[in-house]
């Protein structure tokens, strides 16, 4: 499928900058993006991706209207949105199958939008900055101006993280205390190694966690044993820039491997998915 900027066909062997400069308009959406104070998300109508998540659902959901993600570094988050029927997708990519993982949420995308006879995706990318190993531009350009400040010659992020208003297609600079159910399984579930996940079914308007299987997490002992400083060194694409809670959230995910070598037991013994649903009052309560 072609990518088309105001109607014109891109070459995407061109690289991102050479965009920027041929359509200014995109440099001025991408300002008045990073010049907006972070909105604080709450829990209610909000479904929260982690790294290597995607989710889609339409303006028609009861139970969710706000998709989110954050603590993207050189990571990308991508909005994929049909005019036609307003299915939206968020996902947080991290580099590790790109080419798989676009075909994935295009065939999402499209799955609510086959009954539509009128309307075109568009997509929208935030995240990556200039890091010292350059992996956000790889992935800038694998999934197509980054999102770049300096402090004392060092690069940092200006937005981390994203919410999308499904009803109004609203995107905006946001975060999010509340990360939804089962925090530390999903982010086991990643450090495992595990492929571009979704996690929700818009049809019924469920979250569905797992069932997930791995094998014993090697040398988990030898990482929890070791500082803070050793831990985001060797754990992190971009030490530096990481968020102040980026280490205690890898070793709560670490200890929760630790604790859970097969999963298929302890966790998905009936190899069920585990379900939650939103409350009246737009909290995510399991059932079963």
């Amino acid at each position: 499928m072609p990518l088309l900027i105001n109607g014109d066909r891109i070459d995407l062997a061109q690289p991102p900058g050479e965009l920027i400069r041929t359509y200014p308009h995109l440099e001025e959406k991408a300002r008045v993006l990073r010049g907006q104070p972070a909105q604080t998300v709450g829990p209610k109508g909000l479904l929260y991706i982690q790294q290597r998540e995607f989710a889609v659902t339409t303006p028609k959901d009861g139970s969710v209207s706000i998709l989110g993600s954050d603590d993207a570094t050189t990571c990308h988050l991508v909005v994929l949105r049909h005019t036609g029927s307003g299915a939206t997708c968020l996902t947080h990519c991290d580099g590790s199958s790109t080419q798989a993982e676009v075909s994935l949420i295009m065939s999402a995308v499209k799955s609510f939008s086959n009954d539509t006879e009128c309307g075109r995706l568009e997509v929208h990318l935030v995240g990556g900055f200039n890091d010292d190993r350059q992996l956000s531009q790889k992935l800038t350009n694998q999934l197509l101006k980054l999102n770049d400040r300096k402090e004392k010659d060092n690069h940092f992020p200006i937005i981390y993280g994203i919410a999308v208003n499904v009803k109004t297609a609203e995107i905006f600079h946001a975060t999010f205390p509340d990360k939804g159910p089962d925090e530390d399984l999903r982010s086991a579930h990643m450090l495992t190694g595990a492929p571009m996940t979704n996690i929700y079914d818009a049809k019924r308007e469920q979250l569905h966690i797992g069932p997930y299987f791995w094998m014993p997490f090697p040398h988990v002992d030898f990482w929890l044993e070791q500082d803070d400083k050793q831990i985001l060194q060797n754990l992190s694409t971009s030490p530096l820039a990481e968020p102040p809670h980026f280490v205690s959230h890898l070793r709560s995910a670490l200890l929760f491997l630790k604790e859970h070598p097969f999963p298929d037991d302890s966790l998905f013994p009936n190899r069920n998915p585990r379900l939650y649903k939103k409350t009246e009052e737009g909290l995510w309560e399991r059932l079963f």
